[in-house]
């Protein structure tokens, strides 16, 4: 296992991994969390996917989890008559929910999202194919909405549509999305995506329709919307983790404010212990070329910077020629901009002025000790994870190993910054052999080195989740007794 490298790198599948032998290598060359784009493909080609991720993990003897990305409502126009036309600055061009789909002109086009005359309005912008075009809304009458082109240029079918500071009101969940996320469960995906959520009753809505089919994924709220940002902390208090999803976000919101924007997720994330990935265009230009630009090196590097617990490809991988040196190229960023990161201020702040419960108290003390001792290792006997992700929210170089008898636990934990999964269990075990069984594993898979010390949590309740209670200083030896600690 790679840990010299604590951020998490998330990788989209698609028809340029669709080889083993291409998920294999990008597996060694560092993929953490594979993506399901479920925008696109078909459900058969998704389980085939997963299939081949969790069958090239075992052969490496790598734990890579799965994340499944729902497509969400996603407003488009249709399409054009000629397949793509060319919009001139000053121009009338209208937008028409009832015209027909493949009847697109120069002057008109179609619209898949029925409701949008609803939420539009006279001095609105609309933003086409991410940006690219800006309509000014004159007059909305009936299924019509008459605008003029703010910025022209080529216009082709099926591109996104937004509306500049939100305001779209198009639920989260499409009858499409419904149907994935029961698909979603039947694969035992690991992290499901909910994109365009608007509000905490959003990600309620995806949680409960996944436990209705038996599904135990962690989800994840993408925050691409203006209403997602004003509704930020009820998101964070019922996710497991968030996305800054920087397309449409910076669409939505503007590109000047999406550095600014960014941090401030992250900050917020962490603060509320929830897992946080960076996504969008960080290497965007290795669909092509097989080393990344100089700015895209720097935006991977201040996303980690910023303290992410992972950065996403998305093109890069899943359609590009070039995807296993695009996670290569991702590893070598994150690595290089971590060696400065540890040089910055380590966070021992909170939002809240106590802790929520013992094994969050346990699990900052265990940082404040390993941060101000010459600790190797840290060790989280665990059922859950939950004890390991509350100590990856403090920026250190020290590794942290979820030990786990959980297979799903050891899944989730490929997310978690600086976390690392071995399996371990625990129930086999009376107190006197613990420690000698810890330190052999740690010896075996060469994590650290006789005399080495190590910090060691574990419940005074062996298999029960929760039940993180206790902190321990011990000294690797081969053969440990229970009176190896230090204190």
């Amino acid at each position: 296992m790679d840990t010299q490298r604590r951020t998490k790198i998330v990788a989209t599948l698609g028809p340029a991994t669709d080889e083993p032998s291409v998920i294999a290598d990008m597996i060694k060359a560092g993929l953490d969390v594979a993506r399901l784009n479920f925008s696109h493909g078909t459900r058969e080609s998704q389980r085939r996917r997963v299939e081949m991720v969790r069958e090239a993990a075992r052969d490496s003897g790598r734990y890579v989890g799965v994340l499944a990305d729902l497509a969400g409502p996603k407003i488009r126009i249709e399409s054009f008559h000629e397949g793509k036309v060319q919009l001139a600055e000053g121009a009338p061009f209208t937008l028409d929910t009832g015209l027909d789909p493949n009847a697109g002109t120069a002057t008109e086009v179609g619209c898949a999202y029925t409701n949008l005359p609803a939420d539009v309005h006279s001095g609105d912008t609309l933003l086409l194919s991410d940006g690219q075009i800006v309509l000014e809304v004159e007059n909305v009458a009936g299924t019509r909405i008459s605008c003029v082109v703010r910025s022209g240029g080529e216009l082709s079918n099926r591109k996104g549509l937004n509306r500049q500071g939100g305001g779209i009101s198009a639920p989260a969940l499409t009858d499409k999305d419904l149907g994935d996320i029961r698909l979603a469960a039947e694969l035992g995906i690991d992290y499901l995506a909910v994109s365009f959520a608007r509000d905490a009753d959003d990600m309620r809505r995806a949680q409960s329709e996944l436990r209705r089919w038996r599904g135990d994924a962690r989800v994840v709220a993408k925050i691409e919307r203006h209403e997602a940002l004003d509704n930020l902390s009820s998101i964070l208090s019922v996710s497991h983790a968030v996305m800054v999803a920087r397309g449409d976000l910076g669409v939505e919101m503007g590109y000047a404010e999406l550095t600014g924007l960014q941090k401030t997720i992250i900050r917020q994330s962490l603060a509320r212990n929830r897992v946080v990935i960076t996504a969008t265009q960080m290497m965007e230009s290795m669909i092509q070329n097989p080393i990344p630009t100089r700015a895209e090196v720097s935006d991977v590097a201040n996303a980690v910077l910023d303290g992410t617990d992972a950065v996403m490809l998305s093109a890069e991988t899943a359609t590009g020629r070039y995807p296993i040196k695009a996670v290569q190229a991702m590893a070598e960023v994150i690595r290089g901009a971590e060696k400065y990161q540890l040089g910055a201020p380590r966070r021992m702040g909170r939002a809240e002025e106590e802790f929520g419960n013992t094994e969050e108290a346990i699990s900052r003390a265990v940082m404040y000790t390993a941060n101000h001792m010459r600790v190797r290792a840290i060790v989280a006997l665990t059922e859950s994870g939950m004890t390991p992700l509350w100590m990856s929210r403090i920026r250190s170089d020290i590794p942290i190993y979820a030990f786990t008898r959980h297979e799903a636990t050891r899944q989730r934990v490929t997310l978690y910054r600086g976390v690392y999964a071995v399996p371990f269990d625990l129930m086999q075990l009376d107190t006197g052999a613990l420690y000698s069984a810890i330190f052999d594993r740690l010896l075996e898979l060469g994590l650290v080195d006789v005399n080495d010390l190590v910090i060691l949590t574990k419940g005074e309740q062996s298999g029960v989740s929760g039940g993180t209670n206790s902190l321990q200083i011990l000294r690797v030896v081969r053969r440990a007794a229970a009176g190896a600690a230090v204190s």
